[in-house]
């Protein structure tokens, strides 16, 4: 059957009425707890997870591997619900299954994950049950979704994440890791790029270990998907090498269990199971986009739930024995091979120690002793080296201390020089590879890094920085789900020259710093980039982007200017006069400028401090009288240089500051043709300083 087919009438397929089973009775819990907490919210998508409840009843009640004591065993099945909008899903099963809570430090709280009572404060402020999953707040969800397609694109990471983890632990009668990872997802999903490109890249990789259930209802918020999608989905799965299997309808059990026994059997390649359902199933609203993104309304819930031969002036019905027989036989089934795994894991230290304390630290998001050991520390240099190539080097020596520091490019390692030398590439044939490739795929490879970093790997993705447009998001939920993600991002101004404005990023870093949670950090020579690599890694639970250049930048002399261990704080001093007349302010590239002015003005008679600032995320975590200490009140006479947009700029250059920053796109030209047209040379800012020095006793006079 093709899956563009017309969508069935809401009485299609199993009948509306309870048949009495203990599996239907399970599955109309799922639906009516939805409907009711949509209906009590006045808000969300209840359509969905009526239609899916026997998709979601299926996978966890007879496949998912997953003790609910212990929802943090590393090795169980991942369930992602890439459908995000469809989220009183997801919290029916967690609520049935009986899932504990875990807190932040992974110390379990003695409650539920989710009561009756979370789901009856479904998207109101502080509840447990937020409007789209979200990863840290809600135990037993994999990871945060609502963008559609993120949650697929994370799958893939996590299947990734897997396929390694068996690689490098597994030995001879040591079956550490073998898990799988469910995902559904739904037209939405199917018709957003960053799907695309994650199951282009799952099938290239031959990821057996995961199953996408693709609920193809053919209703989106406009109306039919007919207005815009008309595709054979199925088809272009199978182009992209998945196993591809239909379920005619969404309420046959047996044909549901046989897809997944499909996909429990295949060796090769990813699985697809595409999913006919009905949105709405039941209600007055079924077929309709009205099921999808709102309310049933009073008086058409009690109709659904007179269909379904269920009391209908009950909300919130669990009947007896349901959560019971759920929790039932999801534990009877998880718990023994939990218990197993972890006898197994003991076993395992005696006869592999070293591999066993490696995955110790891994899994409890730890570096080992002496990880940064081999960071170099790079010698005063007037040439110095790109930071992209001091980061490579950074890179690499501390790769061989962190196995499960991995990641790739979008197919620009050579140039973002991101490889780990010598290692293999990860591929079907290998899979224990350390190189990873994303192809030209930048929010897919997004997705992915943070699907790895999921699952406990320190995970890196790298491109060109103004190809952050096209990944913006996946870093975005990287800082909303804290994770440890590390964003190498090279190239990154005007000095990548004779490119152009469309390979030069200018609102780029503004970009980035807006994001809350995401430490930017723009390093200005070698001995910048060792420090930042190690900011980038002392936290698991906050993401970095790291800004690094294409173009040589001279490795200060740190014997004559302040330890680059400042990097830590933010910024810091890199030289002062007493009582400064103005402060320069640098940044990346153009700190080894503003250091050549700072030294002229010195020369000149005129008293300055320059200040190096690679992160205004770390600078604003620091006190106040560190800030004072760096930037004082007392001078208003300051400069920022930046090639890039000026926007930010004058929270630390004030009113009376000046800025040497873009205003507009670049230009295709060699770089000093460009650094000349828009002012970045050292005489600029000297010229500049003394014009700020100007204004600033101008308007002191002004004020007296």
């Amino acid at each position: 059957m093709s899956d563009t087919q017309t969508a069935p009438t809401a009485t299609a397929g199993a009948s509306l009425h309870e048949d009495g089973s203990p599996e239907r009775l399970a599955i109309d819990t799922i639906r009516t707890l939805s409907m009711d907490a949509v209906q009590k919210a006045n808000s969300g998508h209840p359509g969905t997870p009526m239609a899916l409840a026997p998709v979601g009843w299926t996978i966890w009640a007879k496949y998912l591997r997953y003790d609910p004591a212990h929802a943090d065993w590393p090795n169980r099945d991942r369930f992602v619900l890439s459908v995000g909008h469809a989220s009183m899903l997801l919290y029916s099963l967690i609520h049935l299954a009986g899932i504990e809570e875990i807190d932040a430090e992974g110390n379990k709280t003695g409650r539920p994950a989710l009561t009756l009572d979370d789901l009856k404060g479904f998207r109101q402020l502080a509840s447990r049950t937020p409007g789209h999953p979200e990863y840290r707040h809600t135990t037993g969800v994999e990871t945060t979704t609502g963008p559609l397609g993120a949650g697929c694109s994370n799958s893939v990471g996590m299947a990734i994440a897997e396929r390694w983890l068996a690689a490098r632990y597994n030995k001879d009668g040591y079956t550490l890791f073998d898990h799988d990872v469910y995902t559904v997802c739904g037209d939405g999903d199917m018709m957003e790029g960053v799907a695309s490109e994650a199951a282009s890249l799952a099938g290239h990789l031959k990821l057996s270990n995961l199953c996408w259930i693709y609920d193809s209802n053919h209703i989106s918020i406009e109306g039919g998907t007919d207005l815009a999608f008309d595709e054979d989905v199925g088809l272009r799965f199978q182009a992209y090498g998945w196993n591809v299997i239909h379920v005619d309808d969404a309420n046959d059990i047996a044909a549901l269990t046989a897809a997944l026994d499909s996909f429990r059997r295949t060796g090769d390649k990813p699985t697809l199971i595409v999913v006919h359902s009905v949105i709405g199933w039941g209600s007055p609203k079924a077929g309709s986009e009205k099921a999808h993104g709102e309310p049933l309304g009073e008086d058409n819930i009690r109709a659904t739930k007179r269909a379904y031969g269920w009391p209908e002036d009950k909300q919130f019905y669990v009947p007896e024995g349901v959560q019971e027989a759920f929790q039932s036989a999801i534990s009877e089934r998880g718990k023994p091979l939990r218990d197993a795994w972890v006898e197994l894991v003991e076993q395992y230290r005696g006869d592999y120690p070293e591999l066993a304390a490696e995955l110790d630290h891994m899994l409890a998001d730890k570096l080992p002793e002496g990880w940064d050991a081999d960071i170099p520390e790079f010698p005063a240099d007037a040439k110095g080296l790109a930071s992209r190539d001091s980061g490579g080097k950074v890179l690499n020596a501390i790769a061989k201390r962190v196995p499960w520091l991995l990641g790739g490019s979008a197919d620009l390692a050579p140039s973002t020089k991101t490889d780990i030398k010598g290692a293999p590439s990860f591929e079907a044939n290998n899979y224990g590879g350390a190189n990873f490739h994303f192809g030209v795929r930048e929010h897919g490879m997004g997705g992915v890094v943070n699907g790895m970093a999921l699952s406990h790997f320190r995970a890196y993705g790298s491109t060109f920085l103004v190809f952050l447009d096209y990944m913006r998001a996946p870093v975005r939920l990287s800082a909303i789900m804290e994770l440890g993600a590390v964003w190498v991002f090279t190239h990154d101004s005007i000095g990548v020259g004779e490119d152009g404005p469309t390979h030069q990023p200018i609102e780029h870093l503004a970009t980035m710093r807006a994001i809350p949670g995401l430490d930017t950090i723009r390093p200005g020579d070698a001995n910048e980039v060792s420090w930042a690599w190690r900011a980038a890694l002392e936290h698991a639970d906050r993401p970095t982007a790291l800004v690094l250049s294409r173009q040589a930048l001279p490795t200060l002399d740190r014997t004559r200017y302040a330890a680059a261990e400042g990097v830590m704080k933010g910024a810091y001093v890199l030289d002062s006069d007493a009582d400064p007349e103005v402060i320069l302010i640098g940044t990346g590239s153009e700190l080894s400028m503003v250091v050549e002015a700072h030294e002229k003005l010195k020369a000149e008679g005129v008293r300055s401090r320059v200040v190096s600032m690679p992160s205004w995320y770390r600078f604003e975590l620091q006190d106040e009288a560190y800030k004072e200490s760096v930037l004082p009140n007392t001078v208003d006479a300051r400069v920022a240089v930046e090639m890039a947009g000026s926007m930010g700029w004058d929270r630390y250059v004030g009113r009376k500051g000046r800025t040497i920053t873009m205003s507009t796109f670049g230009a295709s030209a060699p770089i000093t043709k460009l650094q000349d047209k828009y002012g970045f040379t050292v005489d600029n800012v000297v010229k500049v300083a003394r014009e700020a020095i100007a204004n600033a006793n101008t308007r002191a006079g002004e004020e007296k």
